[in-house]
């Protein structure tokens, strides 16, 4: 089978017991000049969380996307962990922290899970939905590792029942696994791997929610890596349904087989008729050959959940940092009104590189809340709103 299975008549032919609807293709061959994110500077890099780096984030959001306001606050999980002196030491022990947001600013109601209800060894990035009862929460997560295993970068996807009380979401119980990768379409290897390099683990994580109004049904997509070819870059974003009888693992939606290796934190927004599909991913995780596009949110629209899905601005890219400062955010999460979350990565760098400047490790990440943004939606064309 070759390296990109979907680029012929025939390789699509072969691969038709695997996935009986062809995913979409992310492939750009150029860039266009879009409106760049915001620079960020120094007033903007104030930690809420001394002591704590805070990154990928989600608010608790009602069933249509719409973020949820509870007691005059919302409601926001982060990814934490203690400021270590290399913050790329974050994700092997990361934690989900919930905190609220009001007239009085930054409030932190402690870890969101309790010690011990975690499956695996950390916490990854996930969403939370407020269902239309008004009562009932569930959490969806990464389950990173598995407790008392060998360390792993396995990735599962976990969901657990809440409810919403008025200190916030909370009352857990026991975690869920809703699907399993499978191993045909989605790659399902225990990765018990102990130095890998940036941007190569494989994917099943990031599960975000949406119900789709057309038809009523309830999805997750995800970040997934296609387990078809042998093209080390095989980024994907999958997508789970909610029946009768559980969840259901489905085939992927878009795919960017030797294009690139991460489609991170994918998400869902119903805008005017139109479907828009947005994900995370950086220049370094682009294949070689590839043409290669800055740090920032990219996306693509179409008229059904299923596609077929077109590329926005015609290459996809749809919210660029700026040039001078290429990795000063990440992890972008577009909410149901179209506003952008993201978390300071590596800011004022001003041209320097951290493998010149290992002081930098932790003196220019910032590990808080960037400054949010709002997208401009027409059509076929997304981008940042001046």
């Amino acid at each position: 089978m070759s390296a990109d299975p979907l680029s012929s008549v025939s390789d699509a032919q072969s691969i038709a017991h695997i996935l009986r609807r062809q995913p979409s293709r992310w492939e750009p061959h150029g860039y266009d000049p879009v409106p760049e994110i915001p620079l960020v500077t120094a007033a903007d890099v104030a930690p809420i969380m001394p002591g704590l780096d805070l990154w990928d984030c989600w608010p608790l959001a009602h069933e249509d996307g719409r973020t949820a306001m509870h007691a005059g606050r919302t409601w926001w999980f982060f990814l934490s962990a203690p400021c270590f002196p290399d913050p790329v030491q974050r994700h092997d022990v990361a934690r989900i922290r919930l905190l609220s947001h009001g007239d009085d600013g930054w409030r932190d109601h402690g870890n969101a899970l309790p010690d011990g209800l975690n499956p695996g060894t950390r916490e990854w990035a996930g969403c939370a939905v407020l269902m239309d009862d008004g009562v009932s929460v569930t959490l969806f997560y990464t389950v990173a590792g598995r407790q008392g295993g060998a360390f792993s970068y396995e990735q599962r996807l976990f969901a657990v029942p809440g409810t919403l009380g008025t200190d916030g979401p909370g009352a857990w119980q026991a975690p869920q696994e809703i699907v399993a990768a499978d191993g045909v379409r989605y790659v399902a290897d225990r990765q018990e791997i102990t130095n890998p390099a940036p941007g190569s683990i494989k994917a099943f994580r990031d599960p975000a929610w949406f119900r789709d109004p057309a038809t009523g049904k309830a999805h997750v997509v995800f970040t997934g890596s296609a387990a078809w070819t042998s093209n080390p870059h095989n980024g994907l974003v999958g997508l789970a349904t909610l029946t009768a009888d559980g969840w259901l693992l489905e085939d992927p939606l878009v795919e960017a087989i030797g294009t690139n290796n991460e489609m991170e934190r994918p998400c869902v927004v119903w805008r005017d008729g139109r479907y828009y599909l947005f994900w995370s991913t950086q220049r370094h995780t682009f294949a070689p050959g590839a043409v290669d596009g800055p740090n920032g949110l990219y996306g693509m629209v179409a008229e059904s959940l299923t596609g077929p899905w077109r590329q926005l601005n015609g290459s996809g890219l749809v919210a660029p940092n700026p040039a001078g400062e290429p990795g000063q955010t990440y992890s972008w999460w577009v909410t149901g009104e179209g506003t952008v979350w993201s978390f300071i990565d590596y800011w004022g760098m001003a041209g320097r590189k951290l493998a010149d400047h290992p002081e930098l490790l932790r003196a220019q990440f910032g590990g808080t809340p960037a400054p949010v943004f709002s997208l401009v939606f027409d059509g076929d064309r997304v981008t940042v709103a001046p």
